[in-house]
């Protein structure tokens, strides 16, 4: 039997809480029709009896408080909301327990921005993490010591596991689900759920909004001008000329409070406008690419690929809806 403790937090997202409920319960159901015993009890564990989300909207009865569980397999931290550093506030007498049991050979699993609860333990300290796209520049700035995992859907290191944003959580559970059974019972919760089983990347969701949360004026000069001129040819030369600096301490700076190099950046800034026309307008992938300065298809097709986890054609085949009418 797997025990598994999914905490109900201060500010905590309710399907987040729910969904794991549901699913390890689900694979029960699986079990015993296949007459096997059942593997998971699963406990919503609470520093409080009671727990309120949504500003009052719902209410949450924990089955046990955190000091009556004495040995549990995995720990689930599910999705924050509202301000990340008022929910850890919020929830800072659950870290000393969750190190607690990891040290004991507990396995611990943040859904989405739960990382952030799970990175204020310290445990993520100099490992991998993946979290919601659009809170990485949030979440880095919090816990520098944390290497966050771009555009992955799940992450898995010394017996700490993490999710990228939203529903990607689910694909998280799947792997949970497969580790703790095996790979044909995941497969018959992700059809009865209507998971993707395998999707393996959150990047074609992502939207690049530029990290512009610094103080360097010269850094944010230069990501101006990038953006107010897409379809030219920009060189680092040029923007370290624009903004009166030399090559090597521009690069360096650009580096220290965007985390992108300049170059990388660049095509960054780019791509999201290409993402767009696609989605919005009849362009033809020739046209996009012009617009935005890049002249050779592969190259524009690698990055494009790489950034996003399709290529131009199934980005545009899956988010347009002009090109359908």
């Amino acid at each position: 039997m797997k025990h598994v403790s999914i905490l109900v937090p201060e500010s905590s997202v309710l399907q987040a809480i729910a969904d794991p409920q549901y699913l390890f319960s689900t694979v029960n159901q699986f079990l015993a029709v296949a007459k096997l015993q059942s593997l998971f009890q699963v406990h919503l564990v609470g520093l409080k009896s009671q727990v309120k989300l949504n500003n009052g909207l719902y209410t949450v009865n924990p089955t046990h408080l955190i000091g009556e569980i004495e040995k549990t397999d995995l720990i689930i931290i599910p999705a924050l909301f509202g301000d990340m550093k008022m929910a850890i506030d919020k929830n800072v007498d659950f870290l000393p327990w969750i190190k607690e049991h990891y040290e004991k050979g507990t396995e611990v699993a943040s859904l989405c921005v739960g990382a952030f609860l799970l990175a204020a333990t310290g445990l993520l300290d100099g490992k991998k993490c993946s979290t919601h796209w659009g809170f990485q520049n949030e979440f880095r700035a919090l816990f520098p010591k944390v290497e966050v995992v771009e555009g992955s859907i799940l992450t898995e290191e010394s017996r700490l596991y993490s999710s990228g944003g939203a529903n990607s959580y689910w694909n998280l559970l799947l792997h949970l689900v497969e580790k703790y059974t095996d790979r044909p019972t995941a497969i018959l919760a992700s059809k009865y759920f209507a998971i993707d089983i395998d999707r393996e990347s959150q990047s074609a969701f992502a939207l690049f909004q530029g990290q512009k949360n610094h103080t360097d004026e010269a850094v944010r000069k230069a990501q101006d001008f990038i953006e107010k001129n897409i379809e030219e040819r920009i060189s680092i030369d040029e923007l370290a000329e624009h903004v009166s600096l030399g090559r090597r301490s521009f690069e360096r700076r650009f580096k220290s409070v965007t985390n992108n190099s300049v170059l990388e950046y660049i095509n960054r800034v780019k791509i999201e406008f290409a993402k767009r026309n696609f989605e919005n307008s009849r362009k033809n992938i020739n046209e996009v690419m012009f617009e935005i300065g890049y002249t050779d298809t592969k190259s524009f097709r690698t990055i494009f690929k790489k950034m996003t986890g399709l290529t131009p054609v199934e980005y545009r085949n899956k988010y347009n809806k002009v090109m359908m009418n």
